[in-house]
């Protein structure tokens, strides 16, 4: 059973760790960052937190309830950071993509992060205020609820799949990562016309865009369809 977080009140520590620091969530999530981008999420592990805190691993389950709950913290933080400094323009379509890449770009910034936490639900105030802002963009939009909410499940959905999948690219070790992307030139790109003709065709502009992220156009098609539904939707009503 997981053990009961102590309340914000009363889980100060009022002498700094080993390392000179004063314990709190916020630090404890960042060095868990660190530790996921230096180890993955196989090193991700409260002894391992407490050696870097200087703390003893004890004291962590009076923030978190568990590793698991910790964990959904990190992703939570993922989203808070992509929010940070994003403002709405009034031009939906416009604050949507905005948006979206700064979600797949904070992500990104922290690959072994993403994979462990892309698929999560975490509940946390970060991610609510995302939610709570995508769907406001899309009603003041106009978009009737029923559309704001399938668009916005299929806006967070592919932004989040994306940067997992990104992120899982990135996590490779170098080697391997080199070497699937030298396989557009190395395997693709020397397929005969007569067997592979269509692949053959395009081989100079798949080597030149396959080793890129699609989410971007990925969005894009997402948010032009959105726009067409608002404009029938609209025309309909008129």
């Amino acid at each position: 059973m997981a053990k009961q977080v102590v309340p914000e009140s009363a889980r100060r520590r009022r002498r700094p760790t080993k390392q000179g620091a004063v314990l709190s969530e916020q630090l404890i999530v960042e060095t868990a960052l660190r530790m996921l981008a230096e180890h993955g999420s196989t090193g991700l592990t409260a002894r391992r937190l407490g050696l870097a805190l200087g703390a003893d691993p004890s004291t962590l389950y009076r923030y978190f309830a568990g590793m698991d709950d910790l964990t959904l913290a990190v992703g939570a933080e993922l989203i808070g950071r992509a929010l940070n400094g994003w403002t709405a323009t009034g031009d939906w379509r416009h604050d949507l993509r905005r948006l979206g890449l700064r979600i797949h770009r904070a992500y990104l910034a922290h690959p072994q992060a993403a994979m462990l936490t892309a698929s999560r639900v975490t509940g946390r105030e970060q991610e609510i205020a995302a939610d709570e802002t995508i769907l406001a963009v899309l009603r003041t939009a106009g978009f009737p609820d029923q559309d704001a909410v399938r668009i916005y499940h299929a806006f967070i959905d592919q932004t989040l799949a994306f940067a997992a999948l990104d992120a899982a690219s990135l996590a490779l070790p170098s080697t391997a990562r080199e070497a699937d992307e030298h396989m557009w030139e190395s395997t693709y790109a020397r397929l005969p016309a007569t067997s592979h003709p269509h692949i053959a065709a395009t081989a100079g502009l798949l080597a030149a865009r396959m080793n890129h992220s699609a989410y971007p156009t990925a969005l894009d098609m997402l948010l032009d369809s959105a726009a067409a539904h608002l404009r029938g939707s609209s025309g309909s009503t008129g």
